[in-house]
Formats: C-alpha cells, sequence, structure tokens
C-alpha cells in the first residue's frame, strides 16, 4: 500500500480523518499547535499543517469507498492520474509531529542547505536549513503538496549533507526567507 495525499474539505480535515480510520483505512493528519486570541481570551489549537489535505495510505484500485466519503474531493496527483507521496517524506512528517518539537506551516522551498539533524527526538531527520528571526529551524517539504514545515532545533544538533551548489543563491535564499512575516502562511 502507498500514501496518496487526499484534498478534503477545509476545516472538516480531523472529520475525515476519523472518519477514514473507521473505515480501517490509516490516515494521517500532521498538526501544529498555536494560539488565537479573542477580545476576552486566548485558545490553544491544533490546526492541520496542511489546511485542506490529509495523507491516507491505501491501494490505489479499492479507492471507490474512500473517494465517496464525506468530506472527501479527490486524490491529489496530475489530471486524473493519483501522485503517492513518497514514504520518506510521510516518514519525516511522522517523526517531527512525534517530537513535539515547536512547528508551524512554511511556504514551500527547494533551495537552501540541506541538513541533517544529529541529536535529540528528530535524530536522523533531513531538510532545508534557515534562519528566522533568530531561531535556527529546518524545513520539511512535501513534493506534491507544495507545502512545508518549519521545525524548531538547537544549531548544534545539525550537520551539513552536502555543500551548496551555488553560495550566491543560498545567501540569496536566506536573505528572502528571513524577510517573510511570520503570519504570512
Amino acid at each position: 500500500m502507498r500514501w496518496y495525499a487526499l484534498q478534503v474539505w477545509s476545516r472538516k480535515e480531523n472529520y475525515v480523518s476519523l472518519h477514514l480510520q473507521g473505515l480501517g483505512y490509516e490516515s494521517f493528519l500532521p498538526t501544529y499547535r498555536c494560539q488565537r486570541k479573542w477580545s476576552d481570551r486566548i485558545k490553544e489549537s491544533e490546526p492541520p499543517l496542511f489546511p485542506g489535505y490529509l495523507f491516507c495510505r491505501f491501494e490505489f484500485e479499492t479507492r471507490r469507498s474512500l473517494v465517496m466519503s464525506p468530506g472527501v474531493l479527490q486524490v491529489v496527483g496530475n489530471g486524473k492520474t493519483a501522485i503517492p507521496v513518497p514514504d520518506s517524506e510521510i516518514l519525516k512528517l511522522q517523526m517531527a509531529v512525534a517530537s513535539e518539537a515547536p512547528r508551524q506551516p512554511w511556504p514551500y522551498i527547494a533551495l537552501g542547505q540541506r541538513v541533517r539533524v544529529t541529536y535529540g527526538s528528530l535524530s536522523g531527520l533531513e531538510g532545508i536549513l534557515i534562519n528566522f528571526r533568530g531561531s535556527h529551524r529546518v524545513v520539511l517539504s512535501v513534493t506534491l503538496l507544495q507545502r512545508s514545515v518549519a521545525i524548531e532545533v538547537e544549531q548544534s544538533w545539525i550537520a551539513a549533507m552536502e555543500p551548496s551548489r551555488n553560495p550566491s543563491m543560498t545567501k540569496d535564499f536566506a536573505e528572502r526567507t528571513a524577510r517573510i512575516p511570520a503570519n504570512s502562511y
């Protein structure tokens, strides 16, 4: 069985995930903690990292009951061809969610210095290193969805995987990402 991304009703991701689990499917809905400020209180919630999407493992040939489920819009792909999400990307996301490290949605990026986390609960995790508001974060990307997640890490926990191919590109990338406002996701 392969992992696929499902486009679902926005703000109903948790409902759809629980429904699919009830049907016997393995689903994965990565979330993050955030605080919402109301006029009279502050409320903590766990919205999805990828609004309108969740991941589900199934045999593509037996997808009928899955796509007929309430809230499921489509299996993400290219036209009518569904594209599976690589297991390595799902494993990275599951590791990031299980670590309880602070995380947040992040604009999709494909450039920058690739790093590997060498210490702590995220050990073995690979991604792209950025510096955001004075703290270092490793960005994990889901290529199919063109979405990313930033996870805060200590600088001493990471090691470079490969040298940058174009130093000026990396410097330009770092300068651009440092200017992204926190609420731009």
